[in-house]
């Protein structure tokens, strides 16, 4: 599996960039914790395994117990998510006070929701390197996209198929420049969350219809030709683009009074 080097750097890599392009927003705090979840979090409790091996017993059944249950992708945050953003939130506001590491607004340190949101962030982080690079490349979700393409003989092209995925590919595209035309009053932050919603709604209509071909119709059709489209959809939208969007929802207010911690 990827050891810290990859994990520390892809995800301090990443949050370095949202703080350039947020104007701070993002802060040092922010990234921090961001990262030490993505590489720390869930391997806490391959680190607990490591212990009770030295300790022998009945320790090591219980650890490797613990390290099956926090080396998850949900599990991590369910089990250690509350607990974890009130320590978080601490350090931040000792690093803060101590002026050990800066803060885009002075002497405002994370909030817990703030830290939950990271926490979780790192932790879908996390796994989408583990998914993709452990294991021979046999992981249980790899092994998952990679069923929903079609891959015993040369894919049939279906027409209702065409029909189905081109009409959906006009529609994000003709939605997209209709949402974003220049003629709209509305605001360029409106036209971007409009036009999110656009893409939320396509990407679940493409899914249904991978679905209904792969698990509904018997014998089974192939969806898209060969393409393994469902399990691509599925797995960036849950480790790639869902931790993205916690880390945006993490972000400082813009209005935020810079002498008002946030409760």
């Amino acid at each position: 599996m990827p050891g810290p080097g990859p994990h520390l750097i892809y995800a301090m890599g990443s949050g370095l960039g949202l703080t350039a392009i947020s104007n701070g927003r993002f802060s040092p705090h922010h990234t921090l914790t961001y990262t030490i979840n993505s590489f720390f979090g869930p391997d806490i409790g391959s680190f607990s395994e490591w212990l009770g091996s030295l300790l022998g017993g009945p320790a090591d059944s219980v650890a490797s117990a613990v390290a099956d249950l926090i080396h998850h992708p949900f599990y991590y945050i369910l089990i250690l998510g509350f607990p974890l953003c009130f320590l978080y939130s601490k350090i931040s506001s000792f690093l803060v006070h101590s002026h050990l590491l800066e803060s885009s607004l002075p002497k405002v340190p994370l909030t817990k929701m703030q830290c939950f949101f990271l926490i979780s962030a790192g932790s879908f982080t996390h796994f989408f390197l583990d998914h993709l690079f452990e294991e021979n490349g046999k992981t249980t979700m790899y092994t998952w996209i990679l069923s929903t393409g079609w891959w015993k003989t040369r894919a049939p092209v279906n027409p209702d198929a065409v029909v189905v995925v081109s009409s959906l590919c006009v529609c994000l595209i003709g939605g997209f420049f209709y949402l974003n035309r220049a003629s709209s009053s509305n605001s360029l932050k409106k036209k971007s969350y409009q036009s999110i919603l656009l893409v939320i709604f396509i990407a679940s209509l493409y899914c249904i219809w991978c679905i209904t071909q792969i698990y509904w119709i018997s014998p089974r059709r192939p969806a898209v030709g060969e393409e393994a489209d469902l399990g691509v959809l599925v797995f960036l939208a849950i480790y790639f683009f869902l931790p993205y969007g916690l880390c945006i929802m993490s972000m400082y207010q813009k209005n935020l009074d810079s002498n008002q911690i946030p409760l």
